[in-house]
């Protein structure tokens, strides 16, 4: 036998082989798809339930059902019936469609409408609309907040009356604070002019946010503090942000000052 032949035989081998085992990969996919495509019964939410509201309340007014969803789209912990937890309640809210779970309730008295940190307090502070990120930050962010000093607060949104004066400066107080909710929307309308006073183009209408963080004891200090004499900025931040306690930047460093 040439060596020739010999090359073509062992080609054609390698090549069954191969179609061999990208068929059995195939194959494979395919048993993986269709055992995860298979429907399985899953307790689910059929209309809002709020938070503190009892399992036994929600089943009496029809906000359970079983529903078909797909294996692959199962939850950890889903429901399959109200049995292990009859005599709970929803420690937060859940809403149409979601699956039940049961570490989503708990004894009565447990509840909040928030979830707070371990051994954190909630804070809230009000913010405009441009303090708080164009209103992109929303419960489970984590943000940064900034304080600014030495500005006429009559012509900032949101700050308070008479901010610390001096040289304006900003500078980090916060590299991180958990967002825990977001309160109702406000407006806050300019400061009534005389009668006789010329239209000021400029004055207009400033919608603020009541935004509410989970901090310990100390940072909760220096927010409270920072609120009612500065004003305050968040920054959204990601995992990959870098954010760093500093000695700030003041007014005379946006030029290249020191």
């Amino acid at each position: 036998m040439g060596r020739k032949t010999i090359t073509l035989i062992a080609a054609f081998v390698i090549a069954a082989l191969g179609a061999s085992l990208i068929f059995l990969y195939v194959r494979g996919l395919e048993d993986k798809a269709e055992i995860a495509a298979v429907p399985v019964e899953v307790l689910t939410v059929t209309a809002n339930i709020k938070a503190g509201e009892s399992v036994k309340e929600a089943s009496e007014a029809g906000k359970f059902e079983l529903s078909e969803v797909p294996q692959d789209a199962l939850l950890s912990g889903a429901e399959t019936s109200t049995d292990e937890i009859t005599d709970q309640v929803a420690l937060a809210p859940l809403y149409t469609g979601e699956q039940v779970i049961g570490s989503k309730f708990g004894e009565t008295g447990s509840t909040t409408a928030i979830t707070i940190p371990a051994k954190a307090i909630a804070v809230s502070v009000e913010l405009s609309d441009p303090q708080r990120v164009a209103g992109f930050v929303a419960p489970g962010s984590d943000v940064a907040i900034f304080t600014t000093v030495g500005v006429d607060s009559s012509t900032q949104a949101g700050c308070p009356d008479g901010a610390v004066g001096g040289q304006p400066s900003t500078r980090l107080l916060l590299p991180k604070a958990p967002v825990v909710g977001i309160g109702a929307t406000g407006i806050n309308a300019p400061e009534p002019a005389p009668a006789d006073a010329p239209v000021d183009p400029a004055a207009e209408q400033v919608s603020t946010t009541l935004l509410t963080v989970g901090l310990d004891q100390r940072d909760s200090e220096k927010l409270i503090l920072a609120a009612q004499t500065s004003c305050l900025s968040l920054g959204l931040r990601t995992e990959a942000s870098t954010v760093a306690l500093s000695a700030g930047t003041p007014y005379t460093a946006l030029f290249g000052g020191n």
